[in-house]
């Protein structure tokens, strides 16, 4: 149980309540999180919104914020990251064994050179970001644009914050929820 109340849409302005349910509805299973943002409107309204569009623009390729995000999720083992993010990444085409197995990419052979240099720039940027070495930048340029590297790594680090929040703030699994109800 979250530590604090789920706050429903209905109790918010309407520009903020239309984030809400936007995000809650097209973003994926995350009306819990959303519900617990809302405590503070202009943190739901500016951090969805944000990640809703992101997603719209499409700088990157969605397979490479998948993959970051379910790495990050399993170095900083928040569980309902993992399990919301997972589902995202089978649709990018990961298979459930290499997903498994993240973020090890030993033998993964739906994980190609770009997959496994964003697992590689993932891990560097959560386990130690001042110390990330220049030549994986270099091998980063080659692959990506500078607003695409900017994108991965905002993603990266976002993930860390939501991992943290998530789990500090205890948010219940819509996910396990809905299992259960079955």
């Amino acid at each position: 149980m979250a530590r604090v109340r789920n706050i429903p849409s209905s109790e918010l302005a309407p520009d903020v309540a239309k984030v809400y349910e936007t995000f809650a509805s097209s973003y994926g299973p995350f009306r819990n999180q959303c519900a617990v943002f809302a405590h503070v409107p202009p943190a739901l309204k500016h951090l969805m919104g944000l990640l809703l569009e992101l997603r719209a623009a499409q700088t990157i390729n969605w397979r490479y914020i998948e993959l970051a995000i379910v790495v990050v999720s399993k170095l900083n083992e928040c569980h309902y990251c993992v399990d919301h993010h997972k589902p995202l990444l089978l649709v990018e085409g990961v298979a459930e064994a290499t997903i498994a197995r993240l973020p090890d990419t030993t033998g993964a052979s739906d994980l190609d050179d770009i997959d496994k240099l964003v697992v590689a720039y993932t891990i560097a940027v959560t386990h130690n970001a001042q110390r990330v070495p220049e030549r994986m930048f270099h091998r980063l340029r080659e692959r990506f644009s500078e607003a695409e590297i900017v994108e991965l790594t905002l993603r990266i680090t976002l993930c860390g914050f939501f991992n943290r929040f998530n789990d500090a703030l205890q948010i219940d699994n819509e996910l396990h929820e809905a299992r259960a109800a079955e």
